[in-house]
């Protein structure tokens, strides 16, 4: 797993209004950020991703959140 900090990368701007933790959306544009660790994954990752607290944790296109209520919807764009 690499460890890479997005933010270096990319600028990450919230989604408005914020979805529903039942619905959260996925696709290349969109990236989870969790609230206790401030950890960011892709919502699509391709390879091993996860953040430190294990609240995000995924690889192969699959992402597993344990708790959706602690997630905060981005999007990212090259900086």
């Amino acid at each position: 797993m690499l460890n890479i900090d997005l933010r270096k990368i990319y600028r990450f701007t919230p989604v408005e209004p914020p979805p529903s933790p039942a619905e959260l959306p996925r696709g290349a544009e969109f990236y989870y950020e969790c609230l206790d660790c401030t950890g960011i994954v892709n919502s699509v990752p391709h390879v091993k991703s996860a953040c430190t607290c294990g609240n995000l944790a995924g690889a192969g296109g699959d992402l597993d959140v344990k708790d959706p209520a602690r997630v905060k919807v981005v999007t990212g764009r090259l900086k």
